[in-house]
């Protein structure tokens, strides 16, 4: 893979009038470990090779991105954009670079060629771990509930994480491939997060873009799993759209994020009621929300940044619900539920919440699920539901709980 700090000329970020048929499923196709892979709705990113990284400093992202695209710049790259990860915790190590080379293409759906199946996993040598066990997750979700009663606080996103273990590398590729493929309207990334190891997933989740002057958010919080019957599954479908539980734990998080824009932006419009979004797996509540920027000096990772964590991700109020969270889970989350996405020099940009997603190394993966518990939750549900978002993933790699 090629490192000389270079660009591909002929690939900008502008959307071409005549999507070609298997334009965006060739950068899919294209992509090899090492590479930084973004698909999202608006556009389908390859970048190849390392023109810069991003530096870790006591600097907030934000301001060390917009240095090093500055920089890049500078030096003579034209259209430099920084790709990659941040973790829950901001102030951790990021994985941010500016490729070398840089391919675009129309998103995903646009090309018809994305309809075609990947080819199916066909693993037999994995074991699953569950860490922790189910019945010690329930009991955390159970305590967390206990003390929300008692009013220390009001919500909690409690998460756990399977690991697999394998003999033989997994094919990091026809994994992406299969994400990609499953759920191609959504948010689908691999990314290098250190040596021989790669953060990959399906989020249907934006936290915030920036086009401009147009700023869109789209908070998704409750959510119930899909069943393969199909009226059993417009039955939880319109029950979700109902259940009081749900849409205050929408509620919430909504709330959080308006009032998060509301300091950069004018024209705020806030739906009453939730949507639903659905992905292969799962049903979601879902809202929009779009506001106008007060200033372009603004750029998509500052906002992204000061709407992280929302309560989707972490709980509210936050610092407690931080707390609870290095208590109660007994591991580092890591980038698992920070943001995935990319950002221009002009403060353009998409980041997204990393959820449905795993890290990969030759023989190991870690997969991470959470579930947002309110004093309403009973810790079966919420045990089943990170079983159901666990579904996600485990259908990539050929392994079952």
């Amino acid at each position: 893979m090629s490192t000389a700090p270079q660009v591909a000329a002929s690939h900008t970020l502008a959307e071409p009038d005549h999507p070609a048929v298997g334009v965006a499923t060739g950068l899919l196709n294209s992509y090899v470990p090492g590479a930084r892979f973004l698909g999202t709705p608006t556009r389908t990113l390859l970048g190849e090779g390392v023109h810069s990284e991003v530096p870790h400093d006591e600097r907030p992202p934000a301001l060390r991105v917009a240095a090093t695209l500055a920089a890049a710049r500078a030096a003579g790259h034209t259209a430099p954009l920084v790709m990659g990860a941040i973790p829950f915790d901001q102030d951790a190590p990021a994985a941010l670079a500016v490729p070398a080379v840089l391919h675009t293409a129309p998103p995903l759906t646009a090309d018809p060629l994305v309809a075609l199946p990947a080819d199916p996993p066909s693993r037999t040598d994995l074991t699953v771990h569950q860490e922790p066990a189910p019945e010690q997750y329930a009991a955390s979700v159970a305590a967390a509930v206990e003390r929300m009663w008692k009013g220390e606080f009001s919500k909690v996103v409690l998460a756990r994480t399977l690991r697999i273990d394998a003999t033989d590398p997994f094919d990091v590729a026809a994994m992406l491939q299969r994400l990609a493929r499953r759920d191609p309207s959504g948010y689908t990334f691999a990314l290098p997060t250190g040596p021989d190891r790669t953060l990959l997933g399906a989020s249907p989740e934006l936290l915030v873009s920036r086009q401009g002057s147009r700023v869109v958010a789209n908070p998704l919080a409750g959510s119930v799993p899909r069943s393969d019957d199909l009226a059993e599954d417009v039955r939880r479908a319109a029950a979700l759209l109902e259940s009081a539980k749900d849409l205050h734990e929408h509620a919430v998080v909504v709330n959080a994020v308006e009032e998060s824009l509301a300091r950069y932006c004018t024209d705020l419009t806030v739906p009453v009621r939730p949507t639903l979004v659905r992905t292969a797996t799962m049903w979601h509540l879902s809202t929009t929300v779009t506001g106008r920027l007060r200033s372009l000096d603004t750029a998509a990772l500052e906002l992204a940044c000061a709407l992280h964590p929302t309560p989707a991700v972490c709980g509210t109020p936050t610092d407690t619900a931080r707390r609870v969270i290095r208590e109660s889970e007994g591991f580092d989350r890591g980038f698992f539920t920070g943001m995935v996405g990319w950002g221009d020099a002009d403060g353009d940009g998409e980041w997204v919440v990393t959820i449905r997603c795993a890290e990969a190394e030759p023989t190991s993966l870690r997969l991470y699920a959470g579930a947002g518990v309110v004093a309403a939750s009973e810790p079966e549900a919420e045990t089943a539901e990170t079983a159901a978002k666990f579904r996600t993933f485990l259908g990539a790699v050929g392994a079952r709980l």
